[in-house]
């Protein structure tokens, strides 16, 4: 799990009558995501018609031709922390022509000795976990001499419902490049 431990979801089940846990790991869980909630909740149409609008956007972003890049995606300072490519992130970031670096990695987000990776061409300050702002993007920009771009943390990593306007978001930021 990569926002709850285990335990507290055993410790969660022992008093409250149902618990749901999830795991998107791309884009396309998504689906699957919306069906199993409103399952849970009573409400199978409503997710049918997230599981549509998810399909529309999906399919419009597959449609486009992105440029490809190899980016470092930070999500954490003191001490730099990224994605590897077996995450959400990577994985939504990838229908864009991003791909994360470093390519291997023995964690899901790991920690960073130095930031200059020789294979990135860009490098992501995402809003969240850690609350990267300009002073940030301006300081690394300067540092390391490649194009350093502020992104919403919610667009690139919440899925759910979330997941159809990230697509978009994406979509433009992408193009903007």
């Amino acid at each position: 799990m990569d926002e709850n431990r285990k335990e507290t979801a055993d410790a969660l089940a022992e008093f409250v009558p149902n618990v749901v846990i999830t795991h998107p790991l791309a884009p396309l869980d998504n689906v699957a995501l919306y069906r199993q909630i409103g399952k849970a909740f009573g409400k199978e149409r409503e997710a049918e018609l997230l599981c549509d609008r998810f399909d529309v956007a999906f399919r419009t972003v597959q449609s486009k031709n992105f440029e490809r890049k190899k980016v470092l995606y930070l999500i954490w300072k003191d001490p730099w922390m990224t994605v590897s490519r077996d995450t959400y992130v990577s994985r939504t970031l990838q229908l864009f022509g991003m791909y994360t670096v470093p390519e291997q990695a023995e964690k899901r987000y790991p920690e960073l000795k130095n930031l200059d990776l020789p294979g990135a061409d860009l490098v992501l300050l995402s809003t969240e976990p850690y609350r990267f702002r300009e002073k940030h993007r301006i300081g690394l920009q300067a540092s390391l001499n490649k194009p350093v771009h502020l992104v919403d943390g919610e667009m690139t990593s919440w899925y759910g419902p979330r997941a159809i306007e990230g697509l978009g978001y994406l979509a433009r930021f992408a193009a903007a490049l």
